[in-house]
């Protein structure tokens, strides 16, 4: 069974479109140069002038996210250490568009999605304070989200589908053994933490050697803070990542763990869902690379009964093993 290519738009968007909802609802800006530069999997991004840029859901599914972003973003980005696109003009349905839209601050720098860092400590650091900063306790009415900062058994028939479309393409039995130990770590139980909700190389900014901007806050909810630490294997090497580690705040071995497993679960989303787009791929051949290559657990805490025991209890199944050496579909 091959990859999919990334979710498609539920409508179409363009400049033209962009143009008149300006003209619509924020006039003084319908002047501005529009062009469109990037297309996400929730959002379409289009440049407003040299200052400004628009950035509209093309799926159902993102609409609420877009809702979150500006509800929250005003009073979460004075606390954060690095800019963030803070919605500076809100837009509603309108000339057939039938979801909430944003206009943001152009924030400048580019995305680390190739891997390549000039100064990848310092990077490490940054990035590491902005998710210590970011992940302070949310109050009641933080926005849920089904997809980040659930616990981490909730994405296992979603790694098991991946895993069958992936077929033979990577190693079955390594994937389900990485993310039967992350399963093992002892689920969050502290009270919900903010999170970013999709913090990887695409979302970050760099400008020459430091890291500038976070940007694409449209899964912004509250969970398990381990969900923000996946990054660690997406983005740097076991040296970086510790450094990153010791930025966050030295999460306990077992926050670590299940951040391994987040990192695990979204390698393989990229590499399912990225059949078009061969930089997404990438990044998911890497982050999976990565976390293979990475135990994760200390000795110690591998020797914790308590932990051994539950590890005995997600482990590997024979007939899983048995399939996963067969050759995929």
């Amino acid at each position: 069974m091959p990859a999919h290519d990334t979710p498609p738009a539920e409508i179409d968007i363009d400049a033209d479109l962009v143009r008149r909802l300006l003209a619509d609802q924020h006039p003084d800006l319908a002047g501005l140069a529009v062009r469109e530069v990037a297309t996400g999997w929730d959002n379409a991004i289009f440049s407003l002038g040299h200052e400004l840029v628009v950035r509209l859901p093309r799926r159902r599914l993102a609409a609420s996210l877009v809702e979150s972003e500006q509800r929250w973003l005003p009073e979460l980005a004075p606390a954060l250490p690095l800019p963030v696109p803070v919605p500076q003009r809100v837009g509603r349905p309108g000339r057939g568009y039938p979801w909430s839209w944003s206009v943001c601050r152009w924030l400048p720098g580019r995305t680390p999605l190739d891997g390549r860092l000039g100064d990848p400590a310092g990077v490490a650091r940054a990035l590491g304070g902005f998710v210590a900063a970011m992940g302070r306790p949310a109050p009641s009415d933080a926005p849920a989200n089904p997809y980040r900062g659930v616990p981490l058994a909730d994405r296992t028939a979603a790694l098991h589908q991946h895993l069958d479309l992936l077929g033979g393409t990577v190693d079955r039995v390594a994937v389900l053994s990485a993310w039967a130990t992350s399963l093992a770590a002892p689920r969050w139980d502290g009270p919900p933490r903010w999170l970013h909700g999709d913090l990887h190389p695409a979302n970050l900014l760099v400008d020459g050697d430091r890291l500038v901007a976070v940007i694409d806050f449209g899964d912004l909810c509250a969970g398990d803070p381990a969900t923000d630490l996946g990054v660690a294997w997406m983005l740097f090497t076991p040296e970086h990542r510790s450094t990153f580690r010791g930025a966050v705040g030295e999460p306990d071995d077992a926050t670590w763990a299940r951040g391994r497993g987040w990192a695990l679960a979204i390698a393989l989303a990229l590499l399912a869902n990225s059949a078009d787009n061969p930089p997404f791929e990438r990044l998911g051949g890497r982050t999976l690379d990565a976390v293979l290559s990475d135990p994760v657990l200390s000795d110690e805490v591998l020797s914790d009964p308590v932990l051994s025991a539950r590890q005995s209890t997600v482990q590997v199944a024979p007939d899983e093993i048995s399939d996963a050496r067969s050759p995929g579909p």
